[in-house]
């Protein structure tokens, strides 16, 4: 069982985050804890090929989703599948939660509703699992003897709740697919390897994952991409577009505008910011600061 443990620089937080143990290693990448204060009261979060579980143990947090305007609070935790925006995440100070970063398929076993519903709208988790279940969970998790206890209940709570989901080997396979190659495949291909239509593996992909393969495929290209910057040196922006599949750097940089909300220049001035700011912190990586 394979445990990472991080601690914050200055503004002290501490992560934990542990694979699950089969079958749910085929749906999750990490279960995780957070504790502390975050590096900056707002962080834009930009889409990235996962969808996240939040269970939430201290004061509520407040999100700013899709094509929305106005901040919605979040008091049990939220559930969000695959995005296709940026989004914004206000942390309290302190925070303190359990969560599941989920592979693009994996939340759809313990959803009462197709995945799609959930793309750029997170749920409360009491939408998602009941106020009794959430609240219950929850008061268990308040009380469990540290964070290796409190994400042994959360993987059991989800070991519980985990059912069948039809076409999910289909969506799997092809999702893993795409990300073999970084979304450098043909969905056209991808169809005709599963022997069904076009049609019909965009249709499960909406249900499963909350997007199309097109979009999934997009947005393993760009987060691909946006790994594949070095912060501390040079950009050859050009050679990176090429590099990644992009027609041209004028492709790229729309592309990375609607996933950003950001031009490549600003992006890395962002990225920028918070290396300088906060070194070595277990959250630098993907989240920007927002504010």
């Amino acid at each position: 069982m394979r445990w990472r443990r991080g601690i914050g620089d200055a503004v002290r937080v501490e992560y934990v985050s542990r694979a699950p143990r089969p079958p749910l290693d085929g749906l999750i990448d990490d279960l995780y804890y957070l504790e502390g204060a975050p590096p900056y009261a707002w962080l834009t979060l930009p889409p990235s090929p996962s969808a996240l579980l939040i269970v939430n143990l201290g004061a509520p947090f407040r999100i700013r989703a899709g094509t929305d305007v106005e901040t919605a609070e979040y008091a049990d935790g939220c559930v969000v599948t695959m995005p296709t925006r940026a989004w914004e995440f206000g942390y309290p100070l302190p925070t303190r939660s359990v969560g599941v970063h989920f592979k693009p398929w994996g939340p759809a076993p313990f959803l009462p509703m197709p995945a799609a519903e959930l793309c750029d709208r997170p749920l409360t988790v009491e939408q998602v699992w009941g106020r009794p279940a959430i609240a219950e969970l929850r008061d268990r998790l308040a009380t469990a003897d540290g964070p290796h206890a409190m994400l042994t209940l959360l993987e059991e709570e989800l070991m519980r709740r985990l059912c069948e989901t039809a076409g999910l080997g289909l969506v799997r396979h092809t999702s893993n697919v795409i990300a073999a190659t970084s979304g450098a495949v043909a969905i056209g291909d991808l169809s005709m390897a599963a022997g069904v239509s076009s049609t019909h593996l965009a249709q499960r992909f909406k249900e499963l994952v909350g997007v199309t393969p097109k979009r999934l495929a997009r947005t393993y290209r760009f987060t691909a991409t946006v790994f594949a910057i070095d912060p501390d040196g040079p950009i050859d922006w050009g050679g990176l577009a090429g590099g990644a599949g992009y027609f041209d750097q004028a492709h790229f940089g729309h592309e990375f505008r609607a996933f950003t909300g950001l031009t490549p220049t600003r992006y890395l001035e962002v990225r920028r910011r918070f290396l300088r700011e906060h070194p070595g912190h277990v959250l630098d990586g993907w989240p920007l600061p927002a504010d």
